[in-house]
């Protein structure tokens, strides 16, 4: 799955103790980009929770698969190694590790690894070197940090929701666990930046990052436009707060999309669309004005488009380049030409006992020099176990 080139982050050994979705993307962000990861189960409850978080799940030679489509969506190149952390044969396991590892990430409850003596500051104070990310619900800090976080609560914490949905209906989340997977990227970002610094000076530290703080941080523009005006932004569907039009319009097959971002791209788009009198109008002239007048504008196109062709629309927008384009299933998307010659899905052998492949996410870096790396499919609980005596001498870690 690789050309034999080594990754960006090959030599880098990472100690995982997180679980569901943020910290399995930081760290599956990790081992894409080369590093050696460790990702700590607890046996007593078959591993991550995600693990049977399905149907569906791939399939295996016993039947009793615990590789459910949510775990793989986060979990490749990686190492499962099963721990108890309430023994101290599996505490002595995990410290083993951090004290070879350069990055350790969990996401348990601010406080719920001092018991086991695996908290930032005991194993900082062990390897001033350690790089480690904590990732909670409300951060390490503030009034909610006892609170638990999962992906729902935050989205409706952080503000997103309320931004979601039809403007008539009620708030809904984003289709996907997108706090959740925002979260660990800026984890990634945060590693990596500590990491540097860390080669450059030697020095450690801990990294406290919460999925309500990322959420409200990629609020972006209606978050400072709340913040610039004072007024509190409210739900348009697939509108734009400040762009018109900027939308979803019926078509007379279907739904086609229509992104005018400038003056010039309206002018070109009336005429397009054979509504000439539209770009004369003086109410429509600027951004500025079309805003002031998005609900009798969006009507008159809603009326013209809604007679039309999707694909008659976006091909004759395209020609005149008004951004444009048609609203694709998944099944669409992942199967689209652009899709296929960008790499958007992998196929990856398994390494466990079971046969065949499964199919994977790609990852969308593309590297000119220190390409991505696919050299482990997501693990069976504990496929990685065998490790375990090596791991407690302190071996240099397997290679990618």
């Amino acid at each position: 799955m690789t050309d034999g080139s080594k990754g960006a982050l090959t030599g880098v050994v990472v100690l995982d103790l997180s679980r569901i979705l943020a910290g399995p993307t930081a760290t599956q962000m990790l081992g894409d980009l080369g590093a050696t990861v460790y990702k700590i189960e607890n046996p007593k409850t078959g591993g991550d929770d995600t693990r049977a978080w399905g149907p569906p799940y791939a399939e295996t030679q016993d039947g009793n698969s615990d590789l459910s489509a949510y775990f793989m969506a986060a979990n490749r190149n990686k190492y499962s190694i099963p721990a108890d952390l309430s023994t101290k044969e599996g505490r002595d396991l995990v410290q083993a590790i951090a004290a070879q590892a350069d990055i350790v990430v969990e996401n348990y409850k601010p406080g719920g690894l001092e018991k086991y003596g695996l908290d930032h500051a005991t194993l900082c104070a062990a390897h001033p070197g350690l790089v480690y990310c904590s990732i909670s619900g409300f951060g390490q800090t503030g009034p909610n940090r006892d609170k638990p976080g999962y992906d729902l609560m935050a989205q409706g914490y952080g503000g997103i929701m309320s931004l979601t949905g039809d403007p008539e209906g009620a708030p809904t989340k984003v289709g996907v666990g997108i706090a959740d997977v925002m979260c660990g990227m800026y984890a990634c970002i945060a590693i990596l930046a500590a990491l540097r610094h860390r080669d450059a000076t030697g020095e450690g530290q801990h990294i406290d990052l919460a999925l309500v703080d990322t959420q409200m941080a990629w609020l972006i523009n209606e978050g400072t436009n709340y913040l610039t005006s004072g007024q509190n932004p409210r739900r348009r569907g697939n509108a734009h707060p400040n762009i018109v039009p900027y939308d979803v319009f019926a078509t007379r097959d279907g739904h086609v999309i229509v992104a005018v971002g400038n003056d010039q791209q309206f002018q070109r788009f009336c005429q397009a669309v054979q509504r000439p009198d539209l770009a004369q109008d003086t109410r429509y002239q600027t951004n500025a004005q079309r805003i002031k007048y998005r609900n009798i504008l969006t009507k008159e196109l809603s009326a013209t488009l809604t007679k039309l062709d999707r694909d008659a629309i976006i091909e004759t927008l395209q020609a005149v380049k008004v951004p444009c384009g048609p609203i694709h299933t998944v099944a669409d998307a992942l199967a689209s030409d652009q899709a296929q010659a960008r790499d958007a899905v992998v196929n990856m052998p398994r390494d466990d006992t079971t046969a065949g492949n499964v199919q994977l996410l790609g990852n969308p870096i593309k590297f000119s020099k220190t390409p991505v790396q696919y050299h482990r499919a997501p693990p069976r609980f504990g496929q990685d176990a065998h490790l375990i005596p090596g791991l407690l001498k302190g071996p240099k870690p397997p290679q990618n």
